[in-house]
């Protein structure tokens, strides 16, 4: 297979064509196969980043996404913040995230560090 980098909307369509066959198929790791795999994937992914970035989400949603996701309640934001009026300030977007906050965040629930940084949507 002849890889290379993807310049056009009809070479992407014809990657993810080359691609598809090995979903059914699913090479065997170390094989040449599975490198023609991996480097497809990179190549389809490089072209999909370039002209359809994802946006990072501001922190507020950031933090509710994880809420939900992982069934948390304000309550359990208050207990990670320190008060239950901070984080609800927080969810209402009245007070922006100190780098405290941002890292309990990112240490306790995960949250990626570039979501917590980044300046909210309508935080002051």
């Amino acid at each position: 297979m002849n890889i290379r980098p993807l310049r056009s909307e009809a070479d992407y369509e014809k990657a993810l064509a080359d691609i598809e066959r090995f979903f059914e198929n699913e090479p065997t790791p170390g094989t040449a196969e599975a490198d023609d795999f991996d480097l497809l994937a990179l190549v389809i992914a490089d072209y999909e980043a370039k002209h359809w970035p994802i946006e990072v989400p501001d922190p507020v949603d950031a933090i509710k996404f994880q809420m939900q996701a992982r069934g948390y309640s304000q309550r359990d934001l208050s207990a990670l913040l320190g008060s239950r009026s901070r984080a609800s300030e927080i969810l209402s977007r009245k007070r922006s995230l100190t780098m405290e906050m941002a890292w309990k965040l990112n240490r306790e629930w995960g949250i990626p560090a570039e979501c917590l940084i980044r300046p909210s949507n309508s935080a002051s």
